[in-house]
């Protein structure tokens, strides 16, 4: 056996090993797949130099994670690869009853479960910490709590040795996150079918059973990070304080006596997590009436600071959970103090979020149905998702029928599987008969002759939970790992009914974090203009956008109850068209022409530069070259 670095193994061709061994007497004459500066080729037995024999050596990490990937299409294995480092840890994890056994290294060399480096005995275990004695001294292990992550999801460790137990050296100690024995748990092992289900899961929508949400199965905990810092400005030091004036007294309710919100409030969105003012330059002019009078009369001093504290910014709301004030020596303004503020979120699985399989099978929740409406299986149990069947043929990821069968059958025996890539190098269909083989057993073991049926090996009659009526055709149903990924409704979600318009086009923002509108682009005008829709139209194009004098009527019509008026004038974006056409020495006037009986007998077009008049009865319009002379 020899091991080589990346940079040894260009010079040598190296045959795959998907066959286990050749026949010596056909060695000359086998012709057998092989690679050689990362370039496959097919070559002559005798032109080998050497053979490899791991099948994971190959893969990344992400590709050696996927069960049955010689099943699966490639584009569709690049998607789980990425898929799965979007997974988010769920608050009860649970390990794949499919996998390929490369779980538990890869948990170990991620470094998030707390692992003996010696052998002891545990004298102390606690939510925060482990001790153990060993080798003579005792050593003290702490364990992290809720912590926040590069994803704003939450880290925690979970010890897992009770007290007085000996251990040796390289045991788990602790979970983290995302592992559990010390082996990889991303996702969910669920009871799944693939079935039409009323048009709810076509173009890779999910249908989801109320178990999950209720039964906190896909329940994860995420934890934002919200920061401030006081600087040192031209008129004096910015200031953290309670005391914010023009504020209302609800949105101040968490503030302790220092301005800064209290360790496990409850706050919601535009809610202040620290108060702070910034002083400003204010000249008597800039005074209102009233504060000048206060000065006069009874020289009371009015306050000149501008309001400048951290608010919860939209979908932020949570449980304080931690507060951290970090204040370093000469707060000069290159110096700033800084006060971090850390939330927590529960977030239960819901509409809009987004779920995939190990296969590049994703797709988002469509519905919430309740558990007694899911399709059932023969022996009572309702399904927990519903996923189209049509994802599977045009995808190409076939391996994914596989881990459904194989894992309903471990879920019934109360076993695991562990297969590693290219299992068919044992014998042709070796995953079929896999497959078929721990279905069979299953069924005989439990006494559901349903779970494996010789007319249609895999799939099942399941019931309508609406009706209890059989439904027309066998569905496979089955136990894969899904997954929980990253995006969520919670952060994608948004609305706007009014808010801050950009200062040179006039028109609304453009982004959820700035609260800002929908584009409405040449397409979707289009689309509009192809139903008619005149008045949604005009609409969105002055009043919803960057007609201001439209705008403003709208707001005092709305008021009164009067009727809204059409607008007249021509919105802010031509006339930023003209100021950029006359920055470009290109003068454009226009008028607003108020005579609506016009008639046009004769129009009289000229040479480009010479005059061009509209004759009519009522109007005559001229327009010149730039630099032409009007005659």
């Amino acid at each position: 056996m020899l091991y080589l670095s990346p940079s040894r193994d260009e010079y040598y061709m190296v045959a795959t090993g998907n066959s286990l061994a050749l026949n010596r007497g056909i060695q000359e004459e086998q012709v057998v797949p092989a690679r050689y500066r990362q370039e496959f080729l097919t070559i002559a037995w005798e032109q080998v130099h050497l053979r490899s024999i791991f099948p994971f050596q190959y893969f990344s990490i992400g590709a050696s994670l996927i069960p049955f990937i010689e099943h699966n299409d490639a584009n569709r294995a690049l998607m789980s690869s990425n898929m799965q480092r979007q997974a988010v840890p769920l608050s009860q994890s649970e390990k794949c009853i499919v996998g390929t056994g490369l779980e538990r290294q890869v948990a170990l060399d991620s470094g998030v479960p707390a692992i003996a480096e010696h052998e002891g005995k545990i004298v102390y275990t606690d939510t925060d910490k482990i001790i153990f004695s060993g080798n003579g001294d005792t050593l003290s292990i702490p364990l992290v709590m809720y912590e926040r992550s590069n994803k704003n999801t939450c880290m925690h460790q979970k010890p897992r040795v009770p007290r007085g137990k000996c251990i040796k050296k390289g045991q788990i100690l602790a979970d983290g996150a995302a592992t559990v024995g010390g082996e990889l748990a991303l996702g969910k092992n669920v009871l799944v079918a693939y079935m039409p289900w009323e048009g709810y899961n076509s173009e890779d929508a999910v249908l989801l059973s109320e178990r999950l949400v209720y039964g906190d199965i896909y329940t994860s905990f995420h934890i934002r990070k919200y920061e401030i810092q006081t600087h040192v400005t031209s008129h004096g030091p910015e200031r953290i304080t309670k005391e914010i004036p023009h504020l209302e007294a609800h949105l101040l309710r968490n503030l302790d006596k220092n301005g800064i919100v209290m360790l496990g409030s409850w706050v919601e969105t535009g809610d202040i997590l620290v108060g702070k003012l910034t002083p400003q330059m204010a000249k008597e002019s800039s005074y209102a009436p009233e504060d000048r009078l206060l000065r006069a009369i009874l020289g009371i001093q009015v306050s000149t600071s501008k309001e400048t504290c951290l608010k919860l910014p939209i979908g932020g709301r949570g449980r304080v959970i931690d507060v951290r004030w970090i204040q370093k020596k000469g707060g000069s303004s290159y110096n700033p103090e800084t006060i971090r503020i850390y939330i927590s979120q529960k977030r239960e699985i819901k509409v809009g979020d987004k779920v995939a399989g190990r296969h590049g099978n994703k797709g988002i929740v469509s519905k919430i149905l309740p558990r007694q409406d899911m399709p059932y299986l023969q022996d009572g149990r309702p399904v927990d998702m519903v996923f189209n069947p049509l994802g599977v043929p045009s995808r190409m990821n076939v391996g994914q029928i596989l881990e459904c069968s194989l894992g309903l059958a471990g879920g019934m025996l109360d076993r695991h599987y562990r297969i590693a890539p290219f299992d068919e190098r044992y014998e042709q269909e070796a995953s079929r008969k896999l497959v078929f083989s721990e279905l069979y057993e299953a069924s005989k073991q439990t006494a559901n002759p349903w779970v494996f049926e010789p007319e249609y090996p895999g799939k099942s009659r399941i019931f309508d939970g609406r009706t209890g009526d059989p439904f027309e055709q066998p569905v496979i149903i089955g136990k894969p790992y899904i997954l929980k990924l990253i995006h969520q409704v919670d952060d994608k979600i948004h609305g706007r009914s009014s808010g801050h318009y950009a200062l040179v086009t006039q028109q609304p923002l453009r982004g959820r974090a700035k609260q800002g509108g929908q584009r409405v682009g040449e397409m979707e005008v289009w689309a509009l203009e192809g139903f008619g829709v005149a008045h949604i139209l005009q609409e969105m194009l002055t009043y919803k956008s960057d007609h201001i004098r439209a705008r403003q009527e709208v707001l005092g019509t709305t008021i009164i109850g009067g009727t809204i008026p059409k607008p007249e004038d021509a919105p802010e974006s031509f006339r930023l068209l003209v100021r950029e056409l006359r920055s470009l020495a290109l003068e454009l006037n226009h008028f607003l022409i108020q005579n609506k009986k016009l008639s046009f007998p004769s129009i009289e077009l000229g040479c480009p530069g010479s005059d061009m008049s509209l004759g009519g009865s009522n109007m005559k319009l001229r327009i010149w070259g730039v630099f032409d002379t009007p005659k």
